[in-house]
């Protein structure tokens, strides 16, 4: 059974997982090895031994190389008091000039709570497959079209994201309030559930954007809040009205999926970074765009929700499309669609009967 300990610890190793991943695709050895305790240790086959050292390894590796996204999704964790396991999936992308490679694997981990703090002791990478295509990255080339302009992803402090963050976090900080005296039980709680409660917002928004649905996308952005997300740059409002009637005109399909939610609670504020992958089918082409959303909450009446969001491009493919209904997918009878005729509707409906 998982208890409220359970829950404030996975708060805690979820966070240690996605900064790990932030580290690495930010070329940045510091950030890496604030996801590990001193005296950590790591096997990756080509390299076993102290963290520090892998983190030296992959920050210096990492420095020039175009920007990657490791992302870490379906994290399985049990705790026991200040110990936990974990197995977490990730997809990473990788690229040069020639090549992009999607390379699967899965990051089994021990962590430890010292001084509060939740952090990796040992992690050992298994990969378990990957795939190698001929990089048709599409790079902005100083031209673009500033109403459908987003940041691209950089290394250390050129990256937008790191940036952004930096600038929502002083801004929190200088309208912040004195904190209530609370212990430290209480706040990793509290914070617990203000996660959970921001994690169920971010994927409103996928739905949202995928279905087509302005009523539940308007509903999740606060009054002053804004969007950059390149197709619309603009108010929440704005971005939820405008961005369906993209969808649905212009897409035969969009699907968002999210993972490596890096969230930190600031009272009634917070800050969070979560990757995304998007695959659309546009005039004829696969499209799929890997990045980041970088964002600011708010927490009013009760309700969590998105003052500012702005999307980092990190990768692109394009290719001809090769969606298939038929053939090897003909038995597939319930397919997604725009509106709410999707079979989603009716199955949040049940809730209700």
């Amino acid at each position: 059974m998982t208890t409220l300990h359970d829950l404030a610890a996975r708060h805690g190793i979820l966070n240690a997982l996605a900064l790990h991943s932030r580290g690495v695709d930010r070329g940045d050895a510091a950030l890496l090895g604030s996801a590990y305790h001193p005296g950590a240790t790591v096997d990756y086959g080509f390299f076993a031994g102290p963290a520090e050292t892998l983190a030296a390894i992959l920050g210096e590796a990492q420095k020039t190389a175009p920007p990657t996204t490791h992302r870490t999704c379906n994290s399985w964790i049990k705790v026991a008091g200040d110990q936990a396991i974990a197995e977490s999936y990730v997809i990473a992308h990788v690229e040069d000039a020639e090549v992009q490679r999607m390379v699967l694997g899965r990051y089994l981990d021990r962590l430890a709570a010292i001084g509060g703090q939740w952090r990796i002791t040992h992690r050992q990478y298994v990969i378990e497959g990957n795939t190698n295509r001929a990089n048709t990255a599409a790079r902005g080339d100083g031209n673009l079209d500033l109403a459908h302009y987003v940041p691209h992803g950089g290394k250390q402090a050129a990256d937008p994201g790191r940036a952004l963050l930096a600038l929502h976090a002083a801004d929190i900080a200088a309208n912040a309030k004195a904190p209530a005296m609370t212990q430290p039980a209480d706040t990793a709680l509290a914070d617990a559930l203000a996660r959970a409660e921001i994690h169920d917002v971010c994927m409103a928004y996928a739905r949202g954007v995928d279905r087509a649905d302005k009523a539940l996308l308007a509903s999740i952005f606060s009054e002053d809040s804004t969007v950059v997300s390149g197709a619309v740059n603009g108010s929440g409002a704005e971005f939820a009205e405008r961005i369906c009637d993209f969808v649905q005109s212009q897409l035969d399909l969009c699907f968002h999926s999210v993972a490596n939610e890096w969230i930190e609670i600031r009272g009634d504020e917070a800050l969070g970074e979560h990757y995304a992958i998007a695959h659309m089918v546009m005039n004829g082409q696969d499209v799929t765009t890997g990045g980041r959303y970088i964002d600011r909450y708010v927490r009013r009446g009760g309700k969590w929700l998105i003052k500012n969001r702005t999307f980092v491009a990190d990768w692109n493919t394009t290719h001809p499309t090769t969606l298939e209904r038929g053939g090897f997918y003909a038995a597939l009878t319930t397919w997604g669609c725009f509106g709410p005729s999707d079979p989603v509707y009716a199955h949040w409906a049940g809730l209700d009967s």
